[in-house]
């Protein structure tokens, strides 16, 4: 390949907003696409809720068709990865040989998942690729239960996916209700009883000690029968490329400026891999949620085009457990107090630190969400 152009490492939110977002800034330079994945860029949140219970097919969450790539100039290179990247030459070279050069360089290599470090964990299924969530999708055509390790919003989801499938499931956690630390146990509490609903069993206050070929083993002394486990005991973020090349890490994540820029010229990340700073909170903020992925790679690939966009929005997410949906944005660094409204069929919960607004949860009252946001962004206090 002799064109230098925009390379862009991973085919996530981040890479396909930066590939987008470069050429509707008018950038006119070749855009190549490098990800280890087999599919056609697909939509990441429906794997753990809609596509697992078996109500879309893959083709359904692709983000684009080939034409799209296409039609825009951007050369997808799949089944292939970067291996090492040469910043003074300005030149990536992949795994099948491939030798890119490039003008600017955008890293969007996302995060992996963590495994199940127990006797016997390899025999729990992971949830972050198509591939995976195929295979997991495949299993519990065949299963009557299942057990899943971790209640994250990952773990919560598909517990509740498996369980609507008919599916006998129990989510085993360390943490006495779900998202305790981060959200408060009224919050937690809400949760488990949405689970509940959705016919899940939730089991708190333990940890795996090992996943036998029937049975998982926990600390407690407990064993509980399963045809099917998942771990979905969080991601790490993939920073190898980053490490051999020299660009500064900070927390294990690489670091990079409100404008996504890195340590090194004319390379960018954005996504989870990145901890960026944002203008508004005044700090770096780890972000591991598709629409801020989204909008990191859009000003990456802005910018990358010659913008000078910054990142200031606040951190939030969606989350589908069953048939309810929480909305959540918080700046993410902890909160002095939380106090939980109830809101007809939903409530919702405001955090504040020093009378300052940093968080807001809801359910089922998406007006106090868009105020909450307005709050939080404007550093005000919480409503009366």
């Amino acid at each position: 390949m002799s064109n230098t152009g925009i390379v862009i490492v991973g085919s996530g939110p981040a890479a396909i907003s930066a590939a987008e977002s470069y050429r509707r800034a008018g950038g006119t330079s070749p855009v190549t696409i490098v990800t280890a994945d087999s599919h056609l860029p697909y939509l990441r949140p429906p794997l753990s809720k809609d596509f697992l219970r078996g109500d879309v097919c893959a083709s359904a969450i692709e983000l684009h068709t080939q034409k799209w790539f296409t039609d825009l100039g951007i050369e997808l290179i799949r089944d292939d990865s970067v291996v090492s990247i040469d910043t003074g030459a300005q030149r990536a070279t992949t795994r099948t040989g491939n030798s890119i050069p490039f003008l600017r360089l955008i890293l969007a290599t996302g995060a992996e998942p963590k495994p199940l470090a127990v006797t016997g964990g390899r025999r729990a299924f992971s949830l972050r690729s198509l591939s995976e969530a195929q295979s997991l999708r495949d299993a519990a055509a065949a299963a009557d239960s299942a057990v899943v390790v971790g209640a994250g919003f990952i773990g919560c989801e598909a517990a509740a996916s498996l369980a609507l499938r008919g599916i006998a499931t129990t989510l085993v956690s360390p943490d006495e209700v779900p998202q305790h630390s981060r959200l408060g146990s009224a919050v937690g509490e809400r949760i488990t009883g949405i689970l509940e609903e959705a016919g899940v069993h939730y089991v708190g206050g333990v940890k795996v000690s090992a996943v036998h070929e029937e049975t998982v083993q926990l600390d407690n002394g407990v064993s509980i029968a399963t045809d099917m486990v998942l771990a979905a005991t969080g991601v790490a973020p993939r920073t190898a490329l980053a490490t051999d090349s020299g660009i500064r890490l900070v927390t294990d994540r690489i670091a990079v400026d409100e404008h996504m820029c890195t340590s090194i010229e004319n390379v960018y990340a954005a996504g989870d891999v990145a901890f960026a700073v944002n203008r508004k909170a005044g700090r770096r903020i780890m972000i591991e949620h598709w629409q801020d992925a989204i909008t990191q790679g859009e000003i990456a690939g802005t910018n990358a085009a010659g913008g000078a966009q910054s990142w200031d929005a606040v951190p939030g997410f969606w989350t589908t457990i069953g048939d309810r949906t929480l909305k959540y944005a918080a700046w993410g660094d902890g909160y002095a107090r939380a106090r939980l409204v109830e809101r007809g069929t939903g409530f919702s919960v405001w955090y504040e630190t020093n009378g300052i607004a940093v968080g807001v949860l809801t359910l089922d009252a998406d007006d106090d969400y868009a105020e909450g946001q307005n709050r939080i962004r404007a550093g005000a206090a919480l409503p009366l």
